[in-house]
């Protein structure tokens, strides 16, 4: 549970309270009321509160010396850039980002965000049925979100379980927009470090620059197969291994269908790899709905030119009782991240107070 604690210094900040949860300081603004800790990830720690001044509960994330790592520094303002433009049911709303008592100097960052039952990991993992109609209808939110966030002009890249966030009545929201990018940034490091590797779509497998909104129709594909047979379908073990799960259940790839790898080296290994005839999905997921599996094998496609995309997996008979075109609009505007890779970490620092400043516009009077 959170425990009230005197501050480090003796020292307290105006508007602040300090509380103690897993051995964390947390020094928040005083409208809002610690719970319990209940979640814990490379980032730093999550508990949930609640606002005083609303009543609502909320998640509060500290991410503790959030400079010390000028990739994950750059990943959390973009993190913060994009959610304060992104307004849809199925995306996790940033409800407010604490000021820090100082500009210049501040290490921690404290994240607001709308308080989430769990996520799917969880739910796959457990014991709890899943039905047609929950993967149906976690599916169909799930392509939603998605839906939004490329006419927003953003690729998620980095969609799997953990980062699908769930309430108690399957509302479902998309969270973690770390590694996000604008689909004009084309090309920008992906490194091992990105993406998790078992959602990962061949393309980025094999080093494809030109990659577009299809990767992230490979990752729900990826999820959706998980949500039907409870566990990975494609738990490689490094990227090679990776590449080869996939083609041992779809099969080797026709001539025709190895045209959008622009890498010589990466098409030659696809070519040495030994013939495999596949595995039939109906097979993997006998209990599955014959369109759930229809649409599985029009996301799980090679070649990323002939994947469907996410409007037409929205109108594909399996999501189509759920779907209403006319009550889904668009991002009001494309989204254009212009974050240069090479801040040093003041600069960064100074791009988050400014991005702070949206959620406390009296900061700026004040600062």
């Amino acid at each position: 549970m959170a425990t009230p604690v005197e501050p480090p210094n003796g020292i307290r900040s105006p508007g602040k309270h300090y509380y103690s949860m897993w051995q964390t300081l947390f020094e928040i603004d005083t409208k809002y009321v610690p719970i319990k800790p209940i979640g814990r990830g490379a980032y730093g720690i999550v508990c949930s509160s609640v606002n005083r001044e609303t009543n609502e509960k909320v998640a509060i994330k500290k991410i503790h010396n959030a400079f010390e790592n000028r990739i994950d520094a750059l990943r959390t303002l973009r993190e913060l850039k994009l959610l304060r433009n992104l307004v849809h049911d199925n995306v996790i709303a940033l409800k407010d980002v604490m000021m820090p008592v100082q500009k210049k100097s501040f290490k921690d960052v404290y994240l607001v965000y709308e308080l989430m039952d769990t996520d799917l990991h969880q739910i796959i993992k457990s014991s709890q049925s899943l039905t047609n109609d929950h993967c149906q209808y976690f599916l169909f939110q799930l392509l939603r979100g998605l839906k939004y966030l490329h006419s927003a002009n953003i690729l998620h890249r980095d969609l799997k379980p953990g980062n699908l966030l769930i309430n108690g009545n399957c509302d479902l929201k998309i969270c973690d927009f770390g590694l996000a990018r604008t689909s004009n940034e084309n090309g920008q490091f992906m490194t091992e470090y990105v993406v998790t590797r078992w959602y990962r779509a061949p393309e980025l497998l094999l080093c494809c620059d030109n990659y577009g909104t299809c990767i992230d129709v490979w990752s729900v594909g990826c999820i959706f197969a998980e949500l039907l047979g409870r566990k990975p379908i494609f738990p490689g073990t490094e990227c090679l291994n990776q590449l080869k799960l996939i083609v041992n259940v779809l099969g080797s790839q026709r001539e025709d269908d190895l045209e959008f790898i622009d890498n010589p080296k990466a098409k030659r290994f696809i070519k040495t790899l030994s013939y495999s005839q596949g595995t039939s999905l109906s097979h993997l997921y006998p209990n599955a709905h014959p369109l759930a599996i229809d649409l599985l094998q029009k996301m799980l496609v090679f070649d990323p030119t002939k994947r469907i995309s996410v409007s037409e997996a929205l109108q594909h008979p399996y999501m189509s009782p759920l779907y209403d075109p006319n009550s889904d609009p668009p991002a009001r505007v494309p989204i254009e991240l212009d974050i240069d890779e090479d801040l040093c970490e003041d600069m960064i620092r100074e791009n988050m107070w400014e991005e702070m400043l949206h959620y406390h516009p009296e900061a700026a009077v004040n600062g």
